[in-house]
């Protein structure tokens, strides 16, 4: 989950002028960041193996 500390920060590092496409691309990329460490955290992981097999069937 976001926080507002960390779009806030976010919002500081983008320059003076910017399209809104780019602030709420990078507050999905963040988002998803948060998402995937949280998932970590949790345990729900997949092993290389894990994830090769997962995928075969998309990568041929």
């Amino acid at each position: 989950m976001l926080t507002k500390e960390l779009v806030t920060e976010t919002i500081h590092t983008m320059p003076e002028e910017f399209e809104s496409e780019e602030l709420i691309d990078k507050i999905i990329l963040l988002d998803k960041i948060q998402l995937g460490l949280k998932d970590s955290e949790e345990g729900r992981i997949y092993t290389e193996q894990e994830a090769s097999k997962r995928l075969e069937k998309w990568l041929k």
